[in-house]
């Protein structure tokens, strides 16, 4: 079990030991919950948890689902357009 004390500035260290163990490094953003007598301590994930359903739409496509092949037409289609208006050059 690992130690440490609280400074005047309210600031723990947190043993090397430890921070080895959670890949922990400096710069680290971390939440902090209350729990019954103590503290948790986790990490901040860089971007909030998300579903592919929370992210589907987000295009503004409002017609009837694609085939593969017909977004990859799409895709070919647009590329020999912009190709021949000249901005593929």
């Amino acid at each position: 079990m690992e130690t440490s004390k609280l400074s005047s500035k309210g600031q723990i260290i947190i043993p090397k030991p430890v921070r080895e163990a959670h890949h922990w490094r400096a710069g680290m953003e971390f939440v902090i919950e209350n729990v019954g007598d103590g503290i948790l301590l986790r990490p901040r994930k860089p971007f909030p948890s998300t579903r592919l359903e929370d992210g589907v739409g987000c295009a503004g496509y409002k017609g009837p689902a694609k085939t593969l092949e017909e977004m990859e037409q799409g895709v070919l289609e647009d590329v020999r357009r912009k190709w021949r208006e000249g901005e593929g050059r």
